[in-house]
């Protein structure tokens, strides 16, 4: 641990620092907003806690902290008690979080997911980060060594904003992630170091910093001393180049989003659309897509093959690229972004005994059976045996117009285009034996409600949708 190291007379860089962040975060931080410090212990996050302290009460903002320990250090316990201290001395609130980080060939890797996974259930409005621009330039290296594009070379944005994932109990409302915020992105991390110094403040030092078998380290250590005898504002010269690359990536950003037209509708992409575009285009567009659906970026390869199965495969061909948690498929000629959920349960079945809302986790959703008069299931007429909510086990037969025979589920979602993957988890209600009401069809002519007579009408929201 290092601390309470004075630093020589001279200009007060704590106070050019503060001033530089207040700048960068005022038109950003509003009166009231939550902010949540990513506070490891080291050097760069303390002091972004100690600025973001002196500058709570001038912008008015709550202000909190979160230490992810992720076990991997002996030390890790000490370094969580030293946060905690740390945030008490400064009348901070802190929440300590452990994960657990897989094993696998980039223990880096993991950790980060890990952590990222911590922030983005953090109730607040931003999780404030102290990457540096020594981090961004490093960044912008291991990216092209990587063979990233141009957004994965645009590196660290000043500010990432909130996105949206659906509440499974609530499926109509969104619960926001907070927008993850870096005022120290433009600041070198000498400067950082002569702010502690001057402020007095302690920090620790992570002993994984020093070993160069993770590729930063080997960066920091190795490469960049001998980039700096040549080219001595590498840092600076790097994280402008950052700079450019975002603008391109917005750039291209607006091609796709001009290529698009029409063709992006409930979350899917017209195969159409892509057809009619250079294969350069229909790749930006594809990307574009994905990353509208908060997907991480496949690589070029894997990128490319769904470009060519989208395209080239035969219309009635299954197409099924894997992109981690999620699959891109092929339906009804666009191509839908497909959240990887379990299978529902064998003979998966549930009794209703009247409640107004069931959660049904195995299915990934919640249906709802809301009280009405002549719309939808007639109360009186599932009222003489037990009403259940089953799966698809095959064979099913439901009529839901009066003037057309009873037909097969399956040639009733070929008819209404209900894409393959949802109709094994869709919950079919059944009174005693006889199926009546499926999601996306609606209810057997046999139980339907007469004119103002009492009824359901159940609704099904899937939570991934």
């Amino acid at each position: 641990m290092a601390g309470s190291r004075k630093s020589k007379p001279g200009k007060p860089v704590a106070t050019a620092l503060t001033a530089r962040v207040e700048r960068r975060i005022h038109d950003i931080v509003k009166t009231g907003d939550r902010l949540m410090v990513g506070l490891s212990g080291g050097v760069d996050s303390m002091v972004l806690l100690d600025v973001l302290t002196r500058l709570r009460r001038r912008l008015r903002f709550g202000l909190a902290a979160v230490h992810v320990n992720h076990q991997i250090s002996p030390n890790a316990s000490r370094w969580a008690r030293f946060c905690r201290e740390a945030c008490r001395a400064r009348d901070v609130p802190l929440r300590t979080v452990k994960v657990v980080v897989p094993r696998g060939d980039s223990v880096e890797a993991a950790a980060r997911a890990a952590r990222y996974d911590v922030f983005h259930r953090l109730r607040a409005d931003f999780v404030v980060l102290a990457h540096t621009q020594n981090d961004q330039a490093e960044t912008v290296l291991l990216q092209l060594l990587r063979g990233a594009g141009v957004k994965g070379l645009a590196a660290m944005p000043l500010l990432r904003k909130a996105e949206g994932k659906r509440s499974l109990d609530h499926p109509s409302s969104f619960i926001l992630h907070p927008s993850i915020l870096r005022p120290l992105l433009d600041v070198p991390r000498g400067e950082i170091e002569r702010y502690a110094r001057e402020r007095n403040l302690e920090w620790i030092e992570d002993e994984s910093n020093a070993d160069t078998y993770f590729p930063r380290n080997f960066l920091r250590s190795e490469v960049l001393p001998l980039i700096a005898r040549r080219f001595p504002a590498w840092r600076n010269t790097l994280a402008r180049s950052a700079i450019h690359l975002a603008e391109a990536a917005e750039l291209l950003d607006e091609l796709a989003r001009a290529d698009s037209g029409a063709s992006c509708v409930e979350g899917t992409l017209q195969v159409s659309a892509l057809r009619r575009l250079s294969r350069a285009r229909a790749g930006n567009l594809l990307r574009w897509f994905l990353a509208r659906r908060g997907l991480p970026m496949p690589n070029a390869g894997r990128l490319e093959e769904a470009l060519r199965q989208a395209l080239g495969a035969k219309e009635d061909a299954r197409v099924r690229i894997d992109l981690g948690d999620h699959e891109l498929r092929r339906f009804a000629g666009a191509l839908h972004v497909v959240a990887k959920t379990a299978p529902a349960p064998a003979g998966f079945s549930r009794r209703w005994r009247g409640e107004h809302k069931l959660v049904l986790t195995e299915l990934d959703g919640v249906l709802t059976m809301k009280k009405r008069r002549g719309i939808g299931i007639s109360r009186a007429r599932i009222g003489s045996q037990p009403v259940t909510i089953r799966t698809r086990r095959g064979g099913e037969r439901l009529q839901p117009d009066g003037g057309r025979p009873r037909r097969t589920l399956k040639n009733l979602f070929q008819e209404l285009r209900i894409p393959p993957w949802q109709r094994d988890v869709l919950p079919l209600l059944f009174c005693g034996n006889d199926l009546v009401w499926a999601p996306g069809i609606g209810t057997d002519c046999g139980f339907q409600a007469a004119a103002e007579e009492p009824s359901i009408e159940p609704e099904w929201r899937r939570a991934s949708a």
